[in-house]
Parts: C-alpha cells; structure tokens; sequence
C-alpha cells in the first residue's frame, strides 16, 4: 500500500520530457519532487507561475513565491510569473499537456467531484472547473477508500460534479486505474495489495484482464 508520496513517485512515472504539466493542490503538488532528472518538464501554477521546482528546503522558503495552494514553492532558471488571465487563457487554450488533481470521488465514465461536499463552508470551486473542462489528459491522485472505509470510486458521484467525463487515470494508495467506456480498468496494484484487496475497496465496475503487474516504484 502506498502513501501519499508513493502516489506521487508513480504518478512522476506518467510525466514525458517536454510536457507542461499543471499540478492541482494536496498530493500533486509532491509530484514536481520525483520527476526523473534527465527529462525537462514545465510545470504550471493558475496562480500565475510558469516553471515550479520542487518544495523548499526548511529555511529557504521565500513566502512571495507560492503555488495555488499558497505554499511555498522553489523555481527553476527561466521560469515567469504572470496574471490570472495569462494563467487561464493557457489552461483554457489548451496549453497544458497533462493535469494532475486530486479528488474526493471519482466515476466508472471519468467524472469527477473534488470541489465541495454540501454543508461545508468551502471558497469556490477555483481553477479545477477550467482545469477538467480544458485539459485532455486528467491524472487523479486520491486515495482508495475515505476515513470511513468506503470507496471513492464509484459507479456513480454523489457529491456536486466539477467535471464530467473527463478523468483518464487513477493513482491511489492501492492501484493504477484507466477510465474506460466499461470502467475501471485494473493495471497495476500497489506493493503488498492484491487484486482482491482491490476489488473489495472498488464500488464502480472494476475490469481485470490477465495477471496485473505490480506498480515499480
């Protein structure tokens, strides 16, 4: 079973040499630490940064230079800083080739709810409606089941959608998953999880095909 840094080590695994890349607030944001050194990589910010490096050292933070979720963040040589509307129009157009967010509850079909669970105070939904609605290519990073033990990934959300179909791949702390127009599809399974440990915590249509590797990390 992975935590929350094992999600993002594997999730690191899916980012190519030249992708620009936005990571959305929580687990995704470790993913910029474990991206593997011989490839370039731009990773966004829709707070208005272009080029984020991994997390600061203890003692070198800067509190001028955050990531959407206001912590503190290092940046790489060349990397820009712009406005809100610079930011969107690159999401909005397209500009980005991979989104990585988290969420609280994930579709069989790809829709995804991880903005607000009704009666809790919450901000707004902030970029993650742009984000789903723009993006091509959607990684969510979450884990299997909530405190409760019950599955987020489901036949069906419960809670208020961001988005609607458009999730490609889960990473949890149990499996590697592909939304595809039948369900989940098992690819991979966590150290020490079995197939079966899997299909316990899956409330969606969870698809299996021959032996599923286990996740190299």
């Amino acid at each position: 079973m992975l935590d929350k840094t094992g999600i993002a080590k594997r999730i690191a695994q899916e980012v190519q040499d030249g992708y620009y890349v936005n990571l959305g607030i929580g687990i995704p944001t470790l993913v910029a630490n474990y991206v593997r050194e011989d490839i370039e990589v731009e990773f966004q910010s829709e707070n208005g940064v272009l080029g984020m490096g991994p997390f600061p050292f203890e003692g070198e933070e800067d509190a001028d230079i955050i990531n959407a979720g206001k912590q503190t963040i290092t940046t790489l040589p060349g990397a820009s800083f712009f406005d809100s509307a610079t930011s969107f129009a690159m999401i909005r157009g397209q500009h980005v080739d991979l989104t990585i967010l988290g969420a609280m509850e994930v579709a069989e079909n790809g829709d995804i709810a991880n903005w607000k669970i009704p009666g809790k105070m919450v901000k707004g939904m902030g970029g993650a409606m742009d984000l789903v609605a723009s993006a091509e290519n959607i990684i969510v990073a979450m884990m299997h089941t909530n405190r409760a033990g019950a599955s987020k990934l489901l036949s069906k959300c419960s809670l208020p959608l961001t988005g609607v179909g458009c999730v490609k791949k889960i990473v949890t702390n149990l499996a590697v998953l592909e939304v595809t127009d039948k369900g989940f599809k098992l690819l991979e399974t966590a150290p020490g999880v079995t197939v079966e440990d899997v299909k316990n915590a899956t409330e969606g249509t969870l698809i299996i095909e021959g032996d599923v590797p286990e996740m190299n990390i």
